[in-house]
This record gives C-alpha cells, structure tokens and sequence, in this order.
C-alpha cells in the first residue's frame, strides 16, 4: 500500500439522496480518492456501494427510536408535575420545588446508554472491518438529531485517541427547534467534543468565530465547494423538453428555485418577486418537503394562489439520476434543469453555506440572493455579481432582475465573471489543498 493512502471512514446518520451533507460528503470523497485514500461509509441510510459501508439503520435520525428521543428532548412536553412524579416512583418522593421546570425522563437517559453502547460497539466494527486509519464524522458531532450516535462516536474517539475530523455543517445553536430542551449535558459533551485528537472543520467563517467563542475550540474553515476546473457538459437533445415538460410557453420566463419546500428558504420572497414584476413566468421548485413537513409547503402554495402567481412543484420529475416517473413522464437532474433556468431564485433567510449557489455560478445562471449572513461575510466579499436584496423585496430588487432580465449578454458576462471567481476560491484544487493540510495536522506529518 501507498504510505501515503490512508482508509478513512465517514460518519453520519444517513449518506444518501441530496441533501447538503451527502453531497459535501461525496465531494470530499471525490478529492480524497483522487490523492490515493479509500473512503468508506457508516450510516443509518447509505446509498454507497455495499462493500464499503457499515449500514446501522438506528443511526438514521428519523428511525422510530431516534424519532421517539428527539420528541422528547426537544419538544418541550416533559416538565415537572404531579402527574409525572406519579408516573416516575424514582422521582416521586424527592422534592417538589425543583428550579428547573424541564427535566429529562429516567426512561429516556437509560434508553440514550443503551443505544449509545450499541452505537459503540458498531463504531468498533467499522473501524476493524475496514482497518481505518482516520474518522470523519460529517455533522454527527454537529448537530444534535441523534444523541447516542454523538455520545458514542466521542466516546468512541476518546478510548481510542483515533485521529479525526470532524466536519461541521449546522450547529445546535444556529437552529431555534433545539434551544429549549432537556440534554444539555449532552450537547456539552458531543455536540461538539473537545477531544485532542479531533481537527474541527466547519464551513463558513461566523462558525469558526462560535465554536472558539463558545466551547474555546480552533478550527478550519473550508467551505463548500463544486467542481469548477472541470466546466458543466453542453445540454444534450434528452434536456430540449424541460421547459415544454414543466409547463413553461414561448415567451415565458423560467425561475428555479433549486431547494427543498422549508421555512428558512423563504420562497414567498420569489413568490412576491414574480407578482411585482408583472412578466409572463412561472417558478418551478425542484425539491419535496423533505423530513420537516408539509405545513410550509401548504403556506406556499395559497401565498402564491392569493397573489395568481404561477408555481410548480416539480420533486417528481427532478431527482438523482435520469429516468421515467410512475406516470410515464420523464425525469431530469438538477444538472439537466438548471442551464434552462432564465432566473435562480435563492432567497434563504438562513444557509450554513450555499450550495445552490455555487450551482448557479456552476452553470452560468444569474441568481436573485437574500443577504443572509453566510452570504454577507463569506461570498459577496469575494466579488460576485448578483441579484440580491436584504431581507425583503424592494423596487431597486425589481428593477435590477428586469435589467438582468433584458439585457442577457450583459448577464451572460456576470456569469463568466462568477465562475471564474468559483474556480479560484470554491473547487476541487481548493479543497484538496486545504484537506491535505488539514490531514497532515491531523496524522502528524510535517509537510
């Protein structure tokens, strides 16, 4: 074996569809392959080849354990009464005038050790299955949607004193649904630990500024990125339907928003655009609901019934690989979608980075962006030319993306501009370089 190739497995709760952290995930390992490294997988749900990957399917943040904990941890259901010291014998006869009126159940801690034990012993597994060298837990350190699986994984870390990086990608406290609850003592511990064999990386500077200031932790900023030395492929004939497929006419314009149907994507914002224009388009969304509901989605669809604004829901017709749906229509990729697109929409309130905006930089899309703060600090300063507005849509918002609009050449070199900005600070050489340091501190090596 190479000396300098090294088997390195990542962690998470699931690898698999598009989500922000599978595809980061899958982009690092693209990069790691490349300078000679053999990447495997430990997930709940992994889409990864089976002889690589260690399948545990309790990892899964939504498996009905993992579901059953969060509910209580994060729900705000379990406080001190009458009717809970019933319930609790252990609990009953101690005194009643608790400060705190949110307490964890005795049920709920045994079942987070039993779990974190299982977890343990499976880490166990993986790491001798697969003779691993190096960890990257990719935001299971992170974010707090499976307890046991943080709790085992830095247990697992300080018994072995395994080399690792941990990959952050969404904080506990960048998320209000966990500000209230009853595990603090766990996020303490795991979310993130302070182990000394862990390099912590996160993906945008504001992080870094958080984790020194709030648990006194150094970490790496690399931010996500794509694979700008290698350009997009020309559309083939298979992509020439897209617009006739989606319902958009001649003369029409075609906005993409290229998100999932969440809260803090803040879609009404694309919505108003489009009514306050007053141009013949519709605005095609090309991702479901996902794991948070269908509330928000609802929300959307009657804002833009109220305002007669043209919106179509798309998840169907726009997944991972290209294909034929149950009713005999045809499947796109992104990839597919995006070089049709005369507008990307992308008015997120909150992002921990922005990959759907490096996938309109990728594919030469002028792109309508809200300030939000990654964008504000990280990516605007480095000099892209957007269409962007802070917070809500005003008349200068309007009239910029009927300029952009009306002027394409003018919009074609923005473009140009953008993507060669990308290939300098967000691509694969990028990356590379700053992995290899990274993993050089990591493993000791001088460089």
């Amino acid at each position: 074996m190479n000396p300098s190739s090294h088997n390195i497995g990542f962690i998470s709760t699931r690898f698999a569809g598009t989500d922000g952290v599978s595809l980061e995930t899958q982009k690092w390992a693209t990069v790691l392959e490349r300078m000679g490294h053999k990447c495997y997988y430990f997930a709940g749900e992994c889409d990864r080849s089976a002889d690589s990957s260690h399948v545990v399917p309790e990892a899964f943040y939504r498996h009905p354990e993992i579901d059953k904990l969060n509910q209580q941890a994060y729900s705000g259901s379990w406080t001190v009464t009458n009717e809970a010291r019933e319930a609790h014998p252990e609990i009953a006869a101690l005194r009643r005038d608790f400060f705190s009126i949110y307490i964890r159940p005795p049920q709920m801690t045994k079942r987070v050790n039993e779990l974190k034990e299982y977890f343990k012993e499976e880490l166990y597994k993986f790491a001798r299955r697969f003779e691993l060298e190096v960890l990257i837990p990719e935001n299971a350190l992170t974010i707090p949607l499976n307890l046991p699986l943080g709790l085992a994984i830095t247990e697992f870390i300080a018994e072995t004193g395994f080399p690792t990086i941990a990959h952050h990608h969404d904080f506990h406290w960048e998320r209000q649904r966990f500000q209230v609850n009853c595990v603090h003592d766990y996020l303490a511990a795991a979310f993130p630990p302070n182990l000394p064999s862990i390099r912590h990386v996160v993906i945008n500077s504001i992080q870094a500024q958080q984790i020194a200031s709030r648990h006194g932790l150094t970490s790496e900023v690399i931010p996500n990125v794509m694979d700008f030395d290698s350009p997009p492929p020309v559309p083939d004939p298979y992509t020439d339907s897209v617009r006739k497929d989606f319902g958009i006419a001649d003369g029409e314009y075609f906005f993409l928003q290229p998100t999932r149907v969440i809260q803090r994507k803040g879609i009404e914002h694309a919505i108003e655009l489009m009514r306050r224009l007053d141009l013949p388009a519709k605005l095609i969304i090309s991702h479901a609901s996902g794991d948070e509901g269908d509330d928000y989605e609802q929300r959307v669809r009657e804002y833009a019934h109220l305002l007669s604004v043209d919106v179509r829901f798309e998840a169907d017709q726009v997944q991972d690989a290209r294909g034929t749906t149950k009713n005999g229509e045809k499947i796109y990729t992104l990839g597919d979608v995006y070089p049709h697109a005369d507008l990307v929409t992308y008015p997120s309130s909150i992002e921990g980075f922005g990959n759907a905006f490096l996938e309109a930089v990728y594919y030469h899309r002028p792109i309508l962006v809200n300030n939000y703060s990654i964008y504000e600090v990280d990516i605007k300063p480095k000099g892209f030319h957007t269409l962007w507005f802070d917070g809500y849509i005003s008349a200068n918002t309007i009239a910029a993306v009927k300029h952009a609009l009306q002027n394409p050449d003018q919009t074609r070199e923005w473009a140009e501009k953008n993507y060669q900005l990308a290939q300098r600070y967000f691509s694969f050489t990028v990356l590379q370089h700053l992995l290899e340091s990274v993993l050089d501190d990591c493993l000791g090596h001088e460089r």
